[in-house]
C-alpha cells in the first residue's frame, strides 16, 4: 500500500469529490423527495453496491475499455440516461397512494429502488472513467501488495466515502420531506418534484460532453 501520507491525501481528496453535489446525491435526494426516507436509504444502499462493480472493473482493468473503445462509453453512457429519464417519467406520473403516508414508504417501494439504483450506477460509466483514472494515482508498484489488490482496496474505500455522502443527502432530504408529510397535496409536489430531478439529471448527463 502507498505511504501513510500518501494515504491520507487520498482519504482527504477522495472525500472533497464525495461531498461536491454530484449525480448519486442527487439521485438518492429525489428518491427521498419522492418515496420517503426508508427508500432513500435503499437508493443508497443501492448505488454503494452498485459501485463495486466499477471496483472490481477497474481492479481487473475492463474500465480502460471506455478509453479504447469510445463507442462503447457513449453507449452505455446513453443507457444510463434513459433509464434515469425513464424512472422520473414513472415518479411524476404515479398516483399518491393516501392522505396519511407519503408515496412508496411501503417496503417494496424500498425493494425497487435499491434495485434501480444498482442499474443506475451499473450504467454510469463516468464512475468507471474515475476509478480508472484516480485509483492508480496512489498505486505502488513495488508494494507487497499486488497492483489489483490495492486498486480494490482504494476502490472499496472511495466508494464507502462516497456513500457517506449519499447517506447525509438522504437525510437532509428526508428532514425536508418529514416536515411536509401531512399535507397531500406537499406529498404530489414533492413526488413530482423527485421525477422532475431525475428526468433533469438523465437529460443532463445524456447531453453532457465526456
Amino acid at each position: 500500500m502507498p505511504p501513510i501520507e500518501l494515504l491520507i491525501a487520498f482519504i482527504a481528496t477522495t472525500a472533497v469529490f464525495a461531498y461536491i453535489p454530484g449525480p448519486a446525491m442527487l439521485y438518492a435526494a429525489a428518491q427521498t423527495i419522492a418515496r420517503g426516507r426508508w427508500s432513500g436509504l435503499m437508493a443508497a444502499l443501492g448505488i454503494h453496491i452498485g459501485g463495486y462493480a466499477h471496483v472490481l472493473a477497474a481492479a481487473a482493468g475492463l474500465s480502460i475499455l471506455f478509453h479504447a473503445v469510445p463507442a462503447l462509453y457513449l453507449i452505455v453512457k446513453l443507457a444510463g440516461a434513459a433509464y434515469l429519464v425513464w424512472l422520473g417519467i414513472s415518479l411524476f406520473c404515479a398516483k399518491v397512494e393516501g392522505d396519511d403516508a407519503l408515496p412508496g414508504i411501503e417496503p417494496k417501494s424500498g425493494r425497487r429502488a435499491f434495485f434501480e439504483s444498482v442499474t443506475v450506477e451499473v450504467l454510469n460509466p463516468k464512475t468507471a472513467i474515475f476509478f480508472v483514472a484516480f485509483l492508480p494515482q496512489f498505486v505502488d508498484p513495488s508494494a507487497v501488495f499486488p497492483v489489483w489488490l490495492q486498486l480494490a482496496i482504494l476502490g472499496a474505500i472511495v466508494n464507502l466515502i462516497f456513500s457517506s455522502a449519499d447517506l447525509v443527502c438522504v437525510f437532509l432530504a428526508g428532514a425536508v420531506m418529514t416536515r411536509l408529510r401531512r399535507s397531500s397535496g406537499a406529498q404530489r409536489l414533492l413526488q413530482r418534484a423527485g421525477g422532475t430531478m431525475l428526468i433533469g439529471l438523465g437529460t443532463h448527463l445524456a447531453l453532457q460532453k465526456s
